[in-house]
């Protein structure tokens, strides 16, 4: 008689941690795919435009107004690359804790990411395509504007996918602040010397 009580009961030890924990990690494995979409998508304006213009940022601060702290192609690049994936990760984390999928609460938090991401390429665009440091520095005052209030947007969502962005912003204070001597420097050029081989008698 307890043998077979013993014998009943066993399954029902053995079987329901084991549903609890294929049910707590179901949805997270279902979740990854799509984290890895959205980590990666900031980097697709980031290829085109290294597409477009590889050729050209090696020496896309070698001017006469070469700017002394300007960083090289590649270190923008590297943080560029860095900050699309950081801020991939937050938007993740927005879209899993408002339950995934297109549900309406997710329009106004990622329709607003969607719109800075959108801004930020066109500035990278602007900067190494185009060359109109001018227009890229207004395009950089409105994004930064657009990304604080993605970040207030976020907070009550998710406190670590706000503050996941602050780096985001520093990094746009840098490139403001590139855009804004380029831009400044190419109304009021450096003074070329003329050629001395001839001489005027």
């Amino acid at each position: 008689m307890c043998k077979g009580m013993a014998e009943s009961s066993q399954p029902e030890k053995t079987s329901c941690p084991e549903d609890e924990q294929g049910r707590d990690s179901a949805p997270w494995r279902r979740m990854r795919p799509q984290g890895a979409i959205l980590v990666a998508l900031p980097q697709v304006g980031l290829i085109v435009v290294w597409l477009l213009a590889h050729y050209q940022m090696s020496g896309w601060c070698d001017s006469p107004r070469k700017l002394s702290w300007c960083p090289s192609y590649k270190v923008l690049l590297l943080v560029w690359t860095t900050v699309y994936s950081v801020k991939g990760y937050a938007s993740y984390l927005v879209w899993k804790d408002l339950g995934g999928g297109f549900r309406q609460p997710l329009a106004l938090p990622l329709g607003l990411y969607a719109a800075q991401l959108t801004l930020s390429w066109t500035v990278l665009t602007l900067f190494f395509v185009a060359h109109t440091p001018g227009l890229a520095l207004l395009l950089l005052l409105l994004l930064y504007g657009l990304v604080v209030s993605t970040a207030l947007i976020w907070h009550p969502v998710n406190k670590l996918a706000a503050l996941l962005l602050l780096p985001y912003l520093a990094w746009l204070t840098v490139t403001a602040s590139i855009a804004y001597r380029l831009w400044r420097e190419s109304l009021c050029p450096e003074h070329q010397p003329q050629p001395t081989g001839e001489k005027s008698h």
